[in-house]
């Protein structure tokens, strides 16, 4: 017996056996399509989603790169060959970060662009990114009607004259690398000069077929963790402070001037000061904006989970900050938009739009690095320099509960307070901030707290997270 529930961000799935229900999601949204393997993410999975990108494409060209993560083994043939098949002429560029594939399909002048990642999640995990022509993800609109040409519409496929044909790039990673040289605010030769040493950790990801090429470039000593593209991960890959001892350790034993983590497909990055502490992934955007608004002035772009340190550096230079629902394209078209400067998303995405209009963990390191260049002094001491604000993030399972009915809980709780509803619900107040919204890459509700002092931050963080726990209480 197969039961099926379409949800808003997903599809859950669920395999009645001896009487119970093994529940399986895909999770659907403007990131794409991401799934366990072998259970949600399966053949026939993919070729319904990347037929459904094809068909529109037929006849034209489609990049496709991707993080080593063991599955896209299976799952890159795979995607070549639905393209092939629907009449798409394929560019494979290699093991490449996201924001290569994003720059190259751009710079190639393809129709569009499959990265093969799951991103920041476990190793059962992978996933389609889905980009257009413009180099951008695929706008809320337009990756609605190809979800529905998947799950509603008819696959098409070409016949054997008309078959697409594949190609091979090699070039990729070069290309990426040589724009952030030329960028008029990168002084090669003074980060030489610094001779920084960096312990780097790439979580066998894709970082490695790129970041050591910069260091190097940049005349920094490297001090690699995990920097082989394996797609075997040494630890939990998400970027954040629980996931980066052994980084934090190489960087005290070996006397580093900073460490450098970036996720499977390398489109966030945290940072380790020099003192071996994490200085939390909202700081890379923070130093990145606070950097570029030194050289030239103009709009900001973030999304509603970001920290309210953005928000007072962009007000220092006397700039304009605009605030998005959380995913990348969200911010990349605000961007556009508004011809913002900088932007990028708190969980260490930064996006410059001189190089692209995608979270480029590349870019984050370089400008980290031309920024402690010119600062002259350590990594923790620069940081000291940024305001303080104490940020916590944490998820908390769905479970039965509605997500609709968490928001309006607390919505209806928090009524005196600035509500907005752009994303979820984001709860002002003058001494703190509280985020809530359904994940679009997991089943979970994702709650973001921040304010002056780490006791507050963790006090209304604890308090949310027993709200929410009896709210599934009262469902069960």
């Amino acid at each position: 017996m197969l039961w099926k529930c379409y949800c808003r961000k997903g599809v859950e799935t669920g395999v009645k056996r001896g009487g119970m229900f093994r529940l399986k999601t895909l999770m659907t949204s403007v990131s794409g399509v991401r799934g366990i393997v072998g259970d949600s993410l399966t053949p026939e999975v993919i070729v319904k989603y990347v037929n459904a990108f094809a068909q529109p494409l037929a006849g034209q060209t489609v990049v496709v790169g991707g993080d080593p993560r063991v599955s896209q083994n299976f799952i890159r043939p795979l995607v070549k060959s639905v393209l092939l098949a629907s009449g798409c002429d394929v560019i494979d560029i290699g093991i490449t970060p996201t924001p290569t594939v994003e720059i190259l399909t751009k710079r190639l002048k393809a129709a569009g662009g499959i990265a093969i990642t799951a991103s920041h999640n476990p190793i059962q995990w992978n996933g389609l990114k889905f980009i257009g022509p413009d180099g951008f993800f695929l706008p809320e609109g337009e990756i609605s009607h190809l979800f529905q040409r998947a799950d509603y519409g008819t696959p098409h496929y070409v016949n054997w004259k008309d078959l697409g044909k594949e190609e091979t790039y090699p070039r990729a990673i070069d290309e990426h690398l040589q724009l952030i040289y030329e960028l008029p605010f990168i002084n090669v030769d003074l980060i030489r000069e610094k001779k920084f040493k960096v312990a780097l950790d790439c979580v066998n990801g894709a970082g490695g077929t790129i970041i050591p090429k910069l260091l190097e470039h940049l005349g920094c000593e490297m001090i690699g963790l995990n920097v082989e593209p394996t797609g075997v991960f040494a630890h939990t890959p998400e970027p954040v402070p629980q996931n980066l001892g052994d980084l934090s350790e190489a960087v005290t034993r070996e006397k580093a001037h900073l460490g450098i983590a970036v996720d499977p497909d390398v489109d966030r990055c945290a940072i380790i000061g020099n003192d071996g502490k994490p200085i939390g992934e909202e700081l890379t955007l923070a130093l990145a904006v606070k950097f570029i608004l030194s050289k030239r002035m103009g709009p900001v772009v973030v999304n509603l989970s970001t920290s309210r340190v953005i928000d007072d550096i962009v007000q220092y230079f006397n700039c304009i900050l605009y605030k998005t629902k959380v995913g990348e394209i969200n911010v990349s078209e605000k961007m556009r938009e508004v011809n913002a400067v900088i932007g990028g998303e708190g969980n260490g995405g930064v996006i410059l739009p001189d190089i692209h209009h995608g979270r480029d963990a590349v870019v984050a390191v370089a400008l980290t690095l031309q920024h402690l260049a010119e600062w002259g002094g350590s990594l923790t001491e620069l940081v000291q320099t940024l305001p303080q604000y104490y940020i916590l993030k944490d998820k908390v399972p769905l479970g039965e509960v509605n997500p609709e009915k968490v928001l309006a809980y607390f919505s209806e709780k928090y009524q005196s307070e600035n509500l907005d509803f752009t994303d979820g619900l984001r709860i002002d107040r003058s001494d703190s901030w509280i985020h809530l919204r359904k994940s679009n890459t997991e089943p979970i509700m994702r709650v973001i707290v921040e304010a002056r002092t780490p006791e507050i931050s963790w006090q209304i963080l604890q308090q949310v997270k027993e709200e929410i726990v009896n709210l599934n209480k009262d469902e069960a």
